[in-house]
């Protein structure tokens, strides 16, 4: 199956239909608009199942649907949709470093992937594209696979360097700007991973008891001046100038009426949410 591309485009609001070529400017202008068109959420974890990563569950959830996803669900819809506009993309995997102690060794459980682009006879380029990084510090842009690149995706700010590693292939390290010094998100190599290793490391993340998408509610929310983050009962709203306004949530009702109407992820009435 393909992947219905007006619908995908009207769906995160991407007003440069008229133009559908493989090019920079294209890829930039579609990661940004499904960052701010599409939310993040783990509600089938959480309520106890794994969400479906085929192109066509995709589709009537995120495209279709009033719902969001986690990054397995987001970047494989964005992959398809930028294979279909010409795009040669590579999917990739990440070990997040965000929040990790010292020595910690987490497991590689973050999709994302390459997007080459070759426009007339100028040499390629790669890009580091994530639409599906439940975090503030999340890409709203695709970056240049460059080390030391650094990239003003407004109002954020992020640079590739490369990590210490001992293995054979060369570590990068995605980082974001937290107002005086650079904050590490995820680390990984450029070795190609393909459909089924997502399907093992969502089955994995979705059902392990002892994952953190089991344990609470986890919602992001990228809009035009504000980010909302929905972690549990916490709700957090910072403003492109750095104002922070939190609040806590009451019983299951509240959580699914805020979903619904701040994050516009809407669950069948009568839904009750653990935690």
């Amino acid at each position: 199956m393909t992947l219905d591309l007006d619908a995908y485009f009207a769906r995160i609001g991407w007003a440069g239909s008229a133009d559908r070529r493989p090019t920079v400017e294209v890829l930039r202008s579609v990661h940004r608009a499904h960052m701010l068109g599409i939310p993040f959420e783990n509600l089938e974890p959480l309520l106890g199942s794994a969400p479906s990563l085929a192109l066509p569950d995709l589709e009537k959830k995120l495209v279709r649907g009033e719902r969001g996803g986690y990054c397995y669900e987001h970047n494989t819809l964005l992959a398809a949709a930028l294979t279909q506009l010409g795009f040669h993309v590579t999917l990739l995997t990440a070990r997040v470093v965000l929040g990790a102690a010292p020595g910690d060794v987490r497991p590689r459980t973050h999709m994302l992937m390459k997007v080459d682009v070759q426009e007339g006879e100028e040499a390629p380029t790669s890009w580091l594209a994530d639409v599906g990084f439940g975090s503030h510090g999340a890409l709203l842009e695709p970056i240049q696979l460059v080390a030391d690149a650094e990239l003003l995706d407004t109002p954020r700010r992020h640079r590739l360097v490369h990590a210490p590693h001992d293995g054979p292939l060369e570590m990068w390290e995605l980082q974001t700007d937290k107002g005086g010094y650079w904050e590490p998100q995820y680390e990984f190599t450029l070795e190609p991973f393909e459909a089924p290793d997502y399907e093992v490391i969502n089955w994995h993340i979705a059902t392990n008891p002892r994952s953190p998408f089991r344990q609470a509610v986890y919602a992001q929310r990228t809009l035009p001046g504000l980010h909302r983050a929905l972690s549990g009962r916490t709700l957090v709203e910072t403003a492109d100038d750095g104002t922070v306004e939190e609040r806590q949530l009451g019983d299951s009702a509240e959580v699914v009426r805020v979903l619904a109407e701040d994050f516009g992820v809407r669950l069948p009435e009568g839904t009750v949410l653990p935690g």
